[in-house]
């Protein structure tokens, strides 16, 4: 069982992993790869820490307030380039990294609930 403390920042976790998953993939499909790129990359590493931050929540591990630190700091380079990008997947990317940027730092403690 999850503890409640880390509920909230678990689901924006997971949401903004999927919604990376997502945008990335769509991204590809975009006529102009090449511009998508570095959205792309910051997209499968967004994914990857916030997965990972998940992780050591949901075990309640003694590191898992310094990897909160590291995927708020992830989220917000993420959602800052798909803030760039006019499209939909893009948009709403960088809305779900923005959520998670302030669950994780709130978890770690570097803001008030």
């Amino acid at each position: 069982m999850v503890p409640d403390r880390y509920r909230s920042c678990i689901e924006a976790c997971d949401a903004c992993a999927d919604a990376c998953d997502y945008c990335a993939s769509a991204s590809l499909q975009e006529d102009d790869v090449e511009v998508m790129v570095e959205c792309i990359r910051l997209d499968l590493d967004c994914a990857a820490i916030c997965r990972l931050a998940a992780s050591y929540m949901s075990r309640d591990s003694g590191h898992a307030m310094d990897v909160c630190r590291l995927c708020a700091d992830i989220c917000d380079a993420c959602a800052a380039e798909c803030a760039h990008h006019p499209q939909a997947h893009c948009q709403t990317c960088a809305q779900a990294c923005r959520r998670c940027a302030g669950e994780c730092r709130r978890m770690a403690g570097m803001t008030k609930a």
